[in-house]
């Protein structure tokens, strides 16, 4: 009796990322997304502990909890972490400074004050200038978001443009991919010399409206990464652990945290420790090994460095 389909091409040796608090509008839905950069970096270094190898920081308005760009939040969240003896590969977002809300249908124009955000490429990497973090993140195309009513924009000249700024800081850029045109962008910008191959790539699924998260699109944004490049994957709410399990069974490494699902069971709120605790459980149980930052700088060819001086 012949068999018939694909062996298991599950991953052995997996890295967790922890996305620690997003831009979401959640900081008022559960008691545990931090806002302050105290409470941020302390959030990340309990992940750490629990197991993450990499933190994915946003940092928001102390005060209200609202996303915010301002650099020296960043700054003080980097610092903190890298001033606890515990280690952890530092993971910034720089998908924020691209957000465009428009009127209503019969008049778009002019565009709506409150939510558009669309700043320079040098603006929206300021950060990652003065923290200098191993890894950036760099949004692979542009999409309608459900959670308001805005487009988050990124241009080709915008994305070549940033992704050069990544390359020449010595950053990793990690192409967050919400399509399977988001892939396609990304391999051009590796073919134009603008991002260094192998890359890394972080698969965000479910996320409306981008790719949806059931596994036959799942399956074909992952043979959509070319086989030398490094991915990741996550989905939102519920679905995060089974994702967890989905990402090592197809080959890859996996993300979890507050800022893409805040609960650890039904009415029950989590904090980011207790989340990358379950995902560890899972990857441990389907018999691979948890790595941990060294590894992972050594899978990726990170540089941990100090941040420039100011």
């Amino acid at each position: 009796m012949t068999q018939c389909g694909m062996p298991l091409t599950m991953n052995r040796e997996v890295f967790i990322t922890c996305a620690v608090t997003g831009s979401g509008g959640t900081q008022d839905r559960s008691p545990h997304v931090p806002r302050s950069p105290e409470k941020i970096a302390d959030s990340a270094i309990d992940a750490a502990r629990a197991g993450a190898a990499v933190v994915h920081c946003h940092v928001r308005d102390p005060d209200t909890g609202a996303p915010s760009r301002a650099v020296d939040l960043y700054r003080e969240v980097t610092d903190r972490i890298r001033a606890s003896e515990v280690d952890v590969v530092l993971n910034l977002t720089a998908g924020m400074g691209g957000d465009l809300v428009f009127g209503p249908p019969e008049r778009p124009l002019p565009l709506q004050t409150d939510g558009t955000d669309m700043a320079s490429a040098a603006e929206r990497m300021e950060h990652a200038v003065k923290c200098v973090p191993e890894i950036v993140t760099l949004d692979c195309g542009t999409m309608n978001f459900a959670e308001a009513d805005y487009v988050m924009t990124n241009t080709p000249g915008m994305l070549r443009s940033m992704g050069e700024m990544m390359t020449e800081l010595g950053c990793k850029p990690e192409i967050e991919a919400f399509d399977t045109g988001h892939l396609w962008f990304a391999k051009q910008l590796v073919d134009e010399g603008i991002l260094d191959a192998p890359a890394l790539v972080q698969l965000c699924m479910g996320v409306p409206w981008g790719a949806p998260n059931d596994l036959n699109t799942f399956m074909a944004m992952v043979n959509n990464i070319p086989d030398s490049w490094t991915w990741s994957a996550f989905s939102l709410g519920r679905d995060q652990m089974p994702y967890v399990g989905a990402a090592v069974l197809a080959g890859g490494n996996v993300r979890v945290g507050l800022e893409d699902n805040l609960y650890l069971d039904r009415g029950v709120f989590a904090t980011n420790a207790q989340l990358v605790e379950r995902a560890v459980g899972i990857v441990e149980g389907l018999g691979a090994k948890v790595l941990g930052p060294d590894d992972v700088r050594a899978k990726l060819g990170l540089v941990k460095r100090a941040p420039v001086v100011t």
